[in-house]
């Protein structure tokens, strides 16, 4: 296990200018299904046409745009505006296989291995 520590805000920088990074950052999940990644994320109020997902290699771009609505609030946490993620995975991708869906705000990406890195059962032939 992996602890990684920092300081709340980030030392150097502005409440204000974190919380704002912050919002247009964009939390996933990835794990490894042995033949491809299957990678989550949260994107609450994100319609489908407003996400844009390029994969090249090893590397996954996600870029969105969250609604942001004109009110004034007494709180506002909900993340708004437009955000980018760029993940760079262990293996290479087979970027023609990708499959990206969006349900009830959760976007599910699985990301296929090249097929020269999945496992290949050889059948040994007896004479």
């Amino acid at each position: 296990m992996t602890i990684y520590v920092r300081t709340f805000p980030p030392r150097g920088r502005r409440w204000a200018e974190w919380r704002e990074q912050a919002e247009r950052s964009l939390a996933v999940n990835v794990r490894d299904d042995g033949e491809a990644y299957v990678l989550t994320a949260f994107v609450p109020g994100v319609k489908a046409e407003d996400l844009k997902i390029q994969v090249v290699d090893d590397t996954v771009v996600i870029e969105g745009h969250y609604p942001k609505e004109e009110q004034e609030y007494l709180l506002c946490e909900l993340p708004a505006g437009s955000f980018q993620r760029v993940l760079r995975l262990p293996a290479p991708l087979d970027a023609d296989a990708v499959e990206a869906t969006l349900s009830n705000g959760v976007l599910t990406l699985r990301l296929p291995k090249a097929a020269s890195l999945r496992p290949k059962t050889i059948q040994v032939k007896a004479r």
